[in-house]
């Protein structure tokens, strides 16, 4: 019996592994689309609003149609996920700001200190990361310095100061969403926290600004597709793997999302990795590898404590998700 649950639990932690993995992939796409978006004529607030609203309406569309089991969520789990959504939402357009001052790989630079943030709301709701985690987000910190390195450039210090409190808030999301996964399955936190960033971010383009780049440039609209592509898929793998390994260990392997971006930012953007950015990477690397050495926390590890305790589920049938959740 015993060799069965640590089995399962080996599963689990792949599988969470797998999904924070493959959500930082499209992720990395996120800011060298939007940086092409924007250098096309498209403003920050269209941009957000575009991608975000797209990638709501097709997976609310999705969802609906193929798997309404998933529209399934209890009173305060929805409350939870409107909550993270509208926090992630207004830190979405702050990004993007951010974005169009910033060069993409120096922008995301900053946003990979999220980690840290993580770090602090989780201990505020009782789910101390262990040495181990503390380590990695030293090295990762050091690496993503290191792979950002631009020395002579100018830095716009708003620039930096929206893509930090960008930061700030993607970190805060992710416990309030993991405290919903433990009851409730990824597709489902997705659609509902894509649908509550749209309420924040639409809006907000509507009001502040409704601006649309010039007709001889609407064949540019590629960018704004792949925008909203990497979303539905990045989302729906974040959520999995907070759900399977928690939000601290997510946020780690989320910030291969910078090799990605570094990367694409060199092909796409005309931008070129130096020395000090490829130590940098292998720093990354190996900040990455030793998430084999930590442990997955217990699935109900913290559930009537912290700063997130409200977020409780009633007793729910066993099989209402069926075999997917």
């Amino acid at each position: 019996m015993l060799h069965i649950r640590l089995a399962s639990l080996q599963k689990k932690q792949t599988a969470g592994i797998f999904a924070a993995f493959s959500s930082a992939f499209f992720l990395g796409f996120a800011p060298v689309f939007g940086k092409l978006a924007i250098n096309y004529g498209f403003s920050p607030f269209t941009v957000v609003a575009l991608r975000t609203g797209l990638a709501a309406l097709i997976l609310l569309l999705v969802i609906a149609i193929f798997f309404r089991q998933y529209l399934y969520i209890f009173p305060v789990g929805l409350i939870g996920c409107f909550f993270a959504g509208a926090i992630n939402g207004l830190g979405s357009l702050f990004y993007y700001m951010a974005l169009s001052r910033l060069d993409a790989s120096l922008g995301q630079l900053l946003y990979s200190l999220y980690p840290f943030f993580v770090a602090v709301w989780l201990i505020l709701d009782h789910q101390a990361p262990s040495k181990l985690t503390f380590f990695r987000i030293g090295l990762a910190v050091l690496a993503t310095i290191l792979l950002t390195n631009s020395s002579g450039q100018t830095i716009d210090p708003v620039g930096v100061l929206f893509m930090l409190i960008a930061s700030v808030l993607y970190a805060m999301h992710l416990p309030i969403n993991q405290r919903v996964l433990y009851e409730v399955p990824a597709p489902t936190v997705t659609v509902y926290t894509l649908l509550a960033m749209s309420l924040v971010v639409v809006p907000a383009y509507l009001l502040f600004d409704r601006s649309w780049p010039p007709l001889s440039q609407h064949a540019s609209i590629w960018p704004i597709i792949g925008l909203t592509s990497v979303t539905i898929f990045s989302r729906i793998a974040l959520f999995l793997g907070v759900k399977k390994i928690g939000g601290m260990q997510t946020a780690l392997l989320g910030l291969a999302e910078l090799l990605i971006a570094i990367v694409f930012s060199g092909i796409l953007l005309g931008e070129n990795l130096t020395f000090l950015q490829w130590l940098g990477a292998l720093g990354l690397g190996a900040s990455l590898m030793l998430v084999m050495y930590e442990q997955a926390p217990p699935p109900t590890q913290s559930r009537k404590t912290g700063w997130l305790s409200w977020i409780r589920a009633p007793d729910l049938p066993k099989d209402l998700f069926g075999p997917y959740e």
